[in-house]
């Protein structure tokens, strides 16, 4: 037997395994292929703090489908091109500790290999660095040797100035209107990633613009040493192994984050040593003594800046935008760390609207990549099983997803990321995670019982209104025909009767320009504090804080004693996208004239 044996390449056993890697269908095995494109488009483009213009094309080849994936990114240098695309396991993130969508240097070689396996046909690599002319690569993946087999390599005319460009046919099967589509992939893709923006024609030749919401280019996240809280202890004793510090105390400081010289000594003196041994001497005993340590000391958590979050402001608007809730909330949980990995939990709630839904829809993301299968089995999905939903006002059966019509985005964000397989589908149960994302859920439930509550108490404000408002336009259309006078607006009037907060738009226009002008009146009795938006397209002057995206983002702060009246003005040549004011107060029960999106803390 032993005489029959023989080394496996890595290629030839995902040759074999496809199915580890997520193709184990038509269906799936298209979105797959699309998903790692996108995702290392992405990738490189953040690297260079590029804003990605990312385009996908889908077309039918008789019986397979051709696949084009094309960025602006920094493009690979000629002589990498090959191995980067042609070599399973070759990557320049693995041995790095900081977050990224890829890690192992398998999804999009996993792809070319997927194609040759089922269409017997090369994948073509267009790529140009700025300032270089553009290169091409034709290849197959030898699977035997796992190395690049070129087909042919050549300069090409390209019209873009960087960037890179795959094409792939595979044999796969297209579907529309699916939770697991190349079409529901890009959209949760441009939700978490509000700076990209994504054109995707599919194979009918419909075109879905998923527009750039924000301008600001992603800060780019700092690879750092491990964290000593939650480190293993195979991991810790291969690390003493590997290491060039001469003595334990040098150690410490060099291998780790978040440890200097107080910290240390507090470590060293836990687990009785002196810190002058030899780390590569240390025994076994003595290793586990440094790992009861780690745990009895106070650690600073790490440092953020190894991990990218969305943002709760950018998450919000995205929420808003995509799927114009009546209500949105978002929270960004501080960096927590599970095995010696950093991570941190963002989750973004948007509830009612135009959101049309029996049960909550979860939306998982890990390093801003959705997970589309296997959402029972993933541990994000549990968590929002067994968060009792029936504290924040919605109706639930007791281990299920909470009936309502809402949408529960979260997003883990970790330097290595606990998935259940190498297809990146689910993310299994770490303790750690779980916690994070419960208490993540809590937090914007709590506030979404803050809102129906409110919402309940204007219902029962709203029946007086009611009674008000049968009355209030008589009087107005009487009393303006009296004294000969246009009927006013008794919308402002109810206001002042009930003890509202009235947001006004006023629009004098004037060679080709539009004079805006926002009155906020507070008719209740109490401080008021606001922040208004204006979304807009065109040229703007205003003394406001302007978020440059396709649409101008204006924002004021206002606060308002009772009675007091706040005016804003700014000048748009252009359009307000927006029909009314956007409105976030403090403690105001009912605001009239404007979008109310949620309240403040």
């Amino acid at each position: 037997m032993s005489s029959r044996s023989r080394e496996i390449s890595v290629a030839e056993f995902f040759e074999k395994n496809k199915h580890v890697l997520g193709y184990t269908n038509p269906s799936k095995a298209l979105v797959t292929v699309v998903k790692e494109a996108v995702d290392n488009s992405l990738d490189a483009c953040e690297d260079e703090g590029i804003l990605p213009d990312i385009y996908v094309r889908i077309s039918k080849i008789g019986e397979n489908y051709k696949i084009i994936v094309e960025d602006n990114g920094p493009g690979i240098e000629r002589e990498f091109l090959p191995k980067v695309f042609g070599k399973l396991l070759y990557g320049s993130r693995f041995h790095e500790i900081k977050q990224s969508r890829g890690q192992q240097g398998i999804g999009i070689s996993g792809a070319i290999l997927y194609a040759q396996l089922t269409t017997g046909k090369p994948a073509k690599i267009i790529s140009r660095v700025k300032g270089s002319k553009a290169y091409s690569v034709t290849l197959y993946i030898n699977t035997k040797k796992n190395e690049p087999e070129i087909v042919e390599e050549k300069e090409e005319e390209w019209f873009m100035s960087h960037g890179t460009r795959i094409e792939l046919e595979i044999a796969g099967n297209y579907v529309k209107e699916r939770k697991q589509s190349v079409y529901e992939y890009l959209k949760e893709t441009a939700i978490v990633n509000p700076y990209a923006r994504i054109t995707f024609v599919e194979p009918d030749g419909t075109v879905h613009e998923f527009e750039r919401l924000i301008e600001e280019v992603p800060k780019l996240p700092r690879a750092i040493k491990p964290h000593p809280h939650g480190i293993e202890l195979g991991k810790l004793i291969q690390m003493l192994r590997d290491t060039k510090e001469k003595n334990l105390r040098s150690f410490l400081k060099e291998e780790f984050v978040r440890v200097g010289d107080k910290i240390a000594e507090s470590i060293l003196s836990a687990a009785n040593l002196t810190g002058e041994e030899d780390p590569k001497e240390l025994k076994r005993e003595q290793a586990e003594a440094l790992i009861k340590a780690f745990k009895q000391v106070d650690l600073l958590p790490p440092p953020t800046d190894c991990l990218l979050p969305i943002g709760d402001k950018n998450l919000e608007k995205s929420l808003l935008l995509r799927f114009k809730p009546e209500f949105v909330a978002a929270v960004t949980r501080k960096p927590k760390v599970y095995s010696g990995h950093p991570f941190l939990i963002e989750v973004g709630l948007a509830y009612g609207g135009e959101i049309d839904a029996d049960k909550a829809i979860i939306l998982r993301y890990a390093n801003k990549i959705p997970l589309l299968y296997q959402q029972s089995g993933c541990a994000l999905t549990k968590v929002v099983e067994m968060i009792n939903w029936k504290n924040y006002g919605i109706n639930q059966n007791i281990g299920e997803l909470p009936s309502a019509p809402m949408v529960v985005l979260i997003h883990l964000a970790s330097t290595n990321v606990p998935y259940t397989s190498e297809s990146k589908e689910a993310i299994a149960e770490i303790v750690e995670i779980m916690e994070e994302a419960k208490l993540a859920i809590q937090e914007v439930g709590r506030r979404l019982k803050e809102y129906l509550d409110r919402k309940e108490k204007q219902k029962m404000k709203k029946k007086k209104e009611e009674e008000i408002t049968k009355i209030i336009p008589l009087i107005a259309k009487k009393a303006a025909e009296i004294l000969d006078k246009e009927v006013p607006n008794y919308e402002k009037i109810l206001a002042r009767i009930m003890g509202y907060v009235y947001v006004e738009r006023v629009i004098k226009e004037m060679d080709g320009y539009k004079d805006v002008k926002l009155f906020i009146h507070n008719f209740s009795k109490s401080r008021v504090e606001m922040e208004i938006y204006e979304l807009c397209n065109g040229t703007v002057e205003a003394e406001a804080e302007i978020e440059d995206s396709n649409y101008k983002t204006l924002s004021w702060k206002v606060v308002l004693k009772p009675e007091d009246v706040s005016e804003i003005s700014y000048r748009l040549k252009g359009s307000i996208v927006n029909p009314r004011p956007i409105v976030r107060c403090n403690e105001c029960e009912t605001v009239k004239g404007a979008e109310v999106l949620a309240t403040l803390k």
